[in-house]
């Protein structure tokens, strides 16, 4: 390991005034202190109502409807379920192709695969991590043709349904260029906002730029139902069918059991929501924590040349900060997987669970062979990606609390 690559694991201990060496401390952890979580619970327990009826579903999706400033919010089981759901009420149908970028966790092709259709993969800008508005107009122009009224791929003649940016380690990709983009395609734009309850564009909640955003409340994420998503949304008839069809598309009766279409079991379990709600009513704090955090991992790492806190500069968008990243700058492909992986190797010794960013999407076997623009960013970029530590409690050690 060189004299480089030994200094940065220090730095990454130092942001975190890491001193227990026999403490781990991993990526991003749920926290339960100072919450009614217990409460909520027991509550669930004693009354019984456990599954997916009970009162705190319903106080869940209120408080998070009023929290992102949507119109609705739909709890569901969890993020993969809620953009398939999203993505079927935009239209998408089988053997339809879905533009999405490369840079994701798995669940985002995940979805449009359990749909039939198809991920078409778009390069990503290097100022935020989210698919490239300027590469998507490009390359529609180049594969796009009109018929029948609808978008048609002429390389591969399948229908185009659907544009789905990811905001991607909670950083807001560029939504008001990007839903300028899919007004003039005339695509709906549905937002994967898994990792981005908190963060903003121009004031509007990530989610609430396109027709239907989507968020994960996984145990890794900065409020956690336990596993549960939720659809958000200020279209009113869109969520008018989201609520239908995940509770099996069954019409409201006292008694009778009539479902009138097919619809899927994806309602968020009372006592899930119980959790999420215990969290939810922290949110500020817990965003406050994680800018702290931020900064004291942008003061450790300035002015170092190897490598950089992404931070994405333009005021109109603001991160939650969900996965703090670090950017490896050396030119040499070679020479970056190298010192990444001794970092990533130094850093796990010490019982500091770091990672790199996950494989590209395009790259995966399942998705190999679908359509794409160049990929010529997201191949410069994820090799240099790092996440660092970013559970909200961490800045409970830092100096300067």
């Amino acid at each position: 390991m060189s004299k480089s690559d030994y200094d940065i694991s220090k730095l990454i201990f130092k942001a975190l005034n890491h001193k227990d060496k026999n403490k781990k401390i991993f990526l991003h952890e749920p926290d339960f202190n100072d919450s009614n979580a217990f409460k909520y619970a027991k509550a669930c327990i004693e009354s019984g109502w456990v599954s997916s009826v009970g009162k705190f579903v319903d106080e869940f999706e209120i408080k998070l409807a009023s929290f992102t400033g949507a119109k609705n919010a739909i709890a569901l089981t969890n993020g993969t379920v809620a953009l398939r759901l999203a993505l079927f009420l935009v239209g998408v149908k089988q053997e339809d192709e879905v533009l999405v970028p490369p840079l994701s966790f798995v669940a985002t092709c995940n979805a449009i695969s359990h749909l039939g259709a198809i991920p078409h993969f778009i390069d990503i800008e290097n100022k935020t991590f989210g698919m490239d508005p300027i590469c998507l107009h490009k390359h529609l122009k180049k594969i796009g043709i009109y018929k029948n009224g609808n978008l048609i791929n002429k390389e591969t003649n399948r229908r185009i349904s659907a544009i789905c940016p990811v905001h991607v380690f909670g950083n807001p990709a560029d939504c008001i260029k990007l839903k300028e983009v899919a007004n003039n395609w005339s695509l709906p734009l549905v937002e994967d906002a898994a990792e981005a309850l908190g963060s903003y564009i121009s004031n509007n909640h990530c989610g609430l730029i396109g027709d239907v955003g989507v968020l994960s409340f996984n145990g890794n994420k900065i409020i956690t139902t336990g596993g549960g998503g939720a659809l958000i949304t200020n279209n009113n008839e869109i969520a008018r069918r989201a609520k239908h069809l995940s509770k099996t598309a069954k019409i409201d009766h006292p008694w009778e059991y009539y479902h009138d279409e097919i619809g899927w079991n994806d309602r968020m379990p009372n006592i899930n929501a119980a959790l999420g709600l215990s969290q939810l009513e922290n949110i500020l704090e817990k965003l406050k924590s994680k800018e702290m955090l931020m900064k004291s991992y942008c003061e450790i790492f300035e002015n170092n040349e190897i490598v950089e806190v992404f931070e994405d500069k333009d005021e109109q968008r603001v991160s939650n900060n969900w996965l703090i990243t670090l950017m490896l700058n050396l030119k040499d492909k070679s020479e970056i997987l190298e010192l990444r992986n001794n970092i990533l190797k130094k850093s796990h010794e010490n019982g500091i669970f770091i990672r790199p960013a996950w494989n590209i999407l395009s790259e995966l076997p399942m998705y190999k062979s679908m359509p794409r623009s160049s990929l010529k960013i997201v191949q410069d970029i994820y090799p240099r990606l790092i996440n660092l530590p970013s559970s909200p409690h961490l800045a409970r050690n830092l100096e300067f609390n």
